[in-house]
């Protein structure tokens, strides 16, 4: 399926790590607001977005903007940084990567580690740790110095490509949401809606859900959903029960992960609503790792009828992270029918 590639390759590469998350913020702001009511953003970062329904019923639908990275916490008597991360890593990715360090300018470096030459035999043996590694910036402290404090930011660097029918990259976890959620609203723009509508942008979600969180008790959605990507480990060496989702069998309906159980009401409608359209679907039950649906199903006085649409991803938490594009269009099109619908089914059925 044809996607807006160039779009999505600057949604991908635009810097914004967990709590820095003001470049893509507006990025994505510039490239909505011509599609909705209102946009605004809260104390926390959020970028909500809102267009008008026809009752006043809500709906909330959530896409996190933050991606994976690291923050400076030490730069030591030769100029090289030591850091924390910002989000979920397997330490052993972390080899040979290239990083962007945002100081007073953004300064390009790289991920070092002790050569394998040096390493005594137990070392080979050992499982690589995150503070393995340090970043050089290729420059003296003086120089370091004069740009670069402790608490600046770091994104991995990366350029999305295509790669037969997907799109790989760093940071499609979840930037290929963001990029759903502007589609959906630019062909929801043109259409009555039933029920009012938030599109929140959300900060902060790899290191604890934290902005879907304060989103929700500020918009107390009636219904939520949220976008996010889930683990397609559907490579050599994986078995049937691991594999979570497979790429191009189609958006997957969220079941469970190990922060929520979607509401079965949501659940069932989902799959109604892409049986109707014909629209290729899968279901997720996804043993370890949260979305936003925790908090948009949480975070009301009453609870909201929540659920979510993820996009199936290889290699996750990689700089080579791939998605299916039909897979990509089909979340879109889950989406703009899930909402036109909403006010068709029975949500008082137990």
């Amino acid at each position: 399926m044809k996607i807006n590639f160039k779009l999505l390759k600057s949604i991908v590469e635009t810097a914004g790590v967990s709590g820095f998350e003001g470049r893509i913020r507006k990025l994505i702001q510039k490239e909505i607001e011509q599609y909705v009511d209102d946009v605004s953003i809260d104390n926390m970062g959020n970028l909500i977005a809102f267009r008008k329904g026809e009752s006043d019923k809500s709906v909330m639908l959530a896409a996190h903007m933050d991606e994976i990275g690291f923050i400076v916490n030490h730069i030591d008597d030769n100029g090289f940084l030591r850091f924390h991360p910002l989000g979920g890593f397997d330490p052993k990715t972390l080899t040979a990567q290239r990083v962007v360090v945002h100081g007073k300018k953004d300064l390009m470096g790289v991920m070092g580690a002790k050569p394998i030459h040096v390493m005594k035999p137990d070392e080979r043996k050992k499982s690589v740790e995150i503070s393995d590694f340090f970043i050089d910036l290729g420059l003296p402290k003086k120089e370091v110095d004069k740009y670069v404090d402790k608490g600046n930011s770091v994104s991995r660097c990366g350029d999305l490509i295509q790669l037969g029918d997907c799109v790989n990259g760093k940071s499609l976890d979840n930037r290929i949401s963001v990029f759903v959620l502007i589609e959906a609203l630019k062909k929801l723009s043109k259409k009555k809606l039933p029920f009012d509508l938030y599109a929140v942008f959300t900060v902060q979600e790899e290191v604890g859900i934290r902005g879907a969180q304060v989103a929700t008790q500020a918009i107390q959605p009636d219904f939520g959903l949220a976008i996010d990507t889930t683990i397609a480990y559907d490579v050599p060496g994986s078995v049937a029960h691991e594999q979570v989702t497979v790429l191009g069998d189609g958006p997957a309906i969220k079941i469970m992960d190990s922060s929520a159980i979607a509401d079965y009401r949501m659940i069932d409608y989902l799959k109604t609503a892409a049986s109707e359209q014909k629209i290729k679907y899968q279901v997720e039950l996804l043993p370890a790792g949260g979305t936003d649906t925790a908090m948009v199903q949480r975070m009301t006085k009453s609870g909201s009828i929540a659920g979510a649409v993820s996009i199936p991803t290889r290699h996750i938490h990689q700089v080579i992270e791939s998605c299916h594009t039909n897979d990509v269009g089909n979340a879109v099109n889950l989406i703009v029918e899930a909402v036109l619908k909403m006010d068709q089914y029975n949500w008082l059925h137990q």
